[in-house]
């Protein structure tokens, strides 16, 4: 804290009585803090479990502790929904096969659809 207050730290300041690092909240070193950090940005229904690179460019923007990016690493690691969706558990796709082209225009007409998305403010819920 005399570093800090005496100016040798330049890349550490006191603003709001909260202690920042490049204008990011510098986190304590405790374990549960930083668990419950990395388990609300990983989990939430909205990320579908970001790999780990993706999870640290994320929790960067706004938080700063020491190690922060092997915390990252090993707690994304150790998510057994990371584990089971991650690419390399997932079945080659097939070879790509090219569609036939039509003869005459609107010779073939396809629709897809994509269904269970979150409902909108009219309650839809289909694309």
């Amino acid at each position: 804290m005399k570093k800090l207050q005496e100016g040798e730290l330049k890349e550490f300041q006191i603003e709001d009585n909260v202690l920042r690092f490049r204008r990011r909240l510098c986190v304590h070193d405790v374990a549960e803090i930083k668990e419950e950090i990395m388990q609300e940005v990983h989990c939430t229904p909205y990320t579908a479990h970001l790999e780990s690179t993706k999870m640290y460019q994320d929790l960067r923007r706004n938080f700063w502790w020491d190690r922060m990016k092997m915390d990252i690493f090993n707690f994304v690691h150790k998510c057994l929904v990371y584990q089971q969706v991650k690419l390399e558990h997932k079945k080659p796709s097939g070879l790509l096969v090219p569609l036939p082209i039509p003869e005459w225009k609107w010779c073939h007409i396809a629709m897809d659809f994509i269904t269970g998305l979150p409902r909108t403010s009219q309650g839809l819920d289909t694309v």
